[in-house]
């Protein structure tokens, strides 16, 4: 009788490999990682950088070192992501893999492909809602057999706003219930607001394909919806004014919306969060603990400025990628003169290092609900709320210090906390994060969540 082999692989090498280090937000990844890297008590013992061209991966870790020099020994390696074979190898040598490499639109399919055939755990900082859709449907079911826990939006979009209207649920009280909260965002600097190129890019290539998103929604079957206290929330005015934190405001048509929205509906399938793959009794009561305080909301965010001229260059942006972005031709004037057609909002060099660390932003939650229960759910559908918790999340600039620290504690977390994490699949980061520290890591890490004001509701 043959007796089963008990030999196990060998583990990989790297922890963790930054792909797209030498980008943008790239070289402030990997300044990120060296803060963790053999400090005490992380589990960030090694890792790599990787991309196409070795000397631009070379000045980037230089960069992100200084001042240190030389900087420390961070192997190099080769990747290309129209180099199935050579993603397949990147990710035989780590536990989990970083991709910094957008638009995902273009470059992010064979990136995850790699993952979920390998069984390699994947996060990025991806705002693209056709990509993380697609990703969902094409390689979901191979990533829950091989084991690989894919996760988009680990960054700005959408890790703010899902721990946000979380935070927010969590201040309504047992027998308070919201029905909508709606988050505010306001980005604020001392000096120009310059935003990333590629969230540029990404918005413009997203207008383009707007009808594949809805295409391919139409394919799926419709997923369930949680169940909200409470009529369905006016649509209110197009320009919306908030005099309790000074801003006007407009609706955005972000990932955000689109990522919790997502979150919500795994929930109202598994209203106590995923499973983890190896969980103690201590964290099964734990996670069930958290989602069991969780209270759906219709969710939505608004861009604000403290002025109507801010409003109106949003409007001006809109209008500009609504009718420039659905021809080849727009989409070239739009990609070839960013700061014209955006009002001087992005470049395509980017912010300089000042620019980055004068900015922060602030995302104020809104929460609209009712005191009682009892009187959401009574005959009366047109009853309005009686109830507002306002919240918010503050932090440094958007796209090159939030969006790095957000995606190095969420690393930690895959790397430090792996068996209290769903075994695998392609995931919302509010399903896979929102119960474990990841607030509290935040919070150490220059990003705060406060409560801001009650009304109505009791304590």
């Amino acid at each position: 009788m043959e007796v089963p082999s008990t030999h196990q692989s060998p583990p990989p090498p790297y922890d963790l490999i930054i792909l797209g280090a030498s980008g943008f937000t790239g070289k402030y990844v990997v300044r990120e990682a060296l803060k963790f890297l053999n400090s005490p008590s992380s589990p960030l013992k090694s890792f790599a950088i990787a991309g196409r061209n070795p000397s631009k991966l070379s000045d980037a870790l230089k960069w992100a070192a200084h001042p240190n020099s030389p900087p420390p020994s961070i192997p190099i390696l080769s990747a290309d992501t129209t180099d199935p074979a050579s993603l397949r190898l990147l990710c035989s040598q780590t536990r989990l893999l970083l991709n910094c490499v957008g638009p995902f639109r273009l470059y992010g399919d064979p990136v995850v492909a790699a993952c979920a055939e390998t069984g390699c755990d994947y996060l990025d900082i991806c705002g693209e809602p056709e990509f993380m859709e697609r990703m969902e449907v094409n390689y979901h079911d191979q990533a829950v057999e091989k084991g690989s826990l894919i996760v988009s939006a680990c960054g700005f979009d959408s890790i703010p706003a899902e721990l946000g209207w979380m935070f927010n649920s969590k201040q309504w009280p047992s027998a308070a219930v919201p029905n909508q909260i709606e988050a505010y965002l306001s980005l604020e600097s001392e000096k120009t607001i310059v935003g990333n190129f590629g969230t540029y890019e990404s918005a413009v290539l997203g207008v383009a394909n707007m009808d594949k998103l809805q295409e391919l929604r139409r394919s799926r079957p419709k997923r369930p919806r949680p169940t909200i206290p409470g009529p369905y929330p006016p649509k209110g005015p197009i320009i919306d004014h908030q005099k309790e934190f000074g801003l006007w405001a407009i609706k955005l048509p972000s990932a955000d919306s689109i990522v919790v929205r997502r979150t919500l509906s795994t929930l109202a399938e598994h209203p106590h969060g995923l499973p983890g793959v190896n969980e103690t009794d201590e964290q099964i009561e734990k996670r069930e603990k958290f989602w069991s305080v969780m209270k759906p909301a219709h969710f939505g965010v608004k861009l604000g400025s403290k002025s109507l001229l801010g409003v109106f260059r949003v409007i001006t942006l809109g209008v500009f990628m609504g009718i420039l972005g659905r021809s080849s031709i727009g989409r070239w004037l739009l990609l070839k003169f960013p700061s014209f057609f955006s009002l001087g909002w992005f470049k395509k060099k980017g912010p300089s290092e000042d620019e980055v660390d004068s900015a922060s932003f602030k995302m104020w939650f809104v929460g609209r609900g009712y005191s009682d229960l009892s009187q959401a759910s009574a005959g009366d559908k047109k009853k309005k709320p009686d109830a507002e918790i306002i919240t918010r999340v503050m932090g440094p600039e958007i796209g090159y210090l939030t969006t790095p620290i957000v995606l190095l504690q969420c690393a930690l977390i895959v790397l430090g906390q792996r068996d209290s994490l769903p075994k695998g699949g392609v995931l919302t980061p509010g399903i896979v994060f929102g119960s474990t520290d990841l607030q509290e890591r935040l919070q150490q890490n220059g990003i705060s969540f406060d409560v801001i004001s009650r009304k109505n509701v009791p304590t």
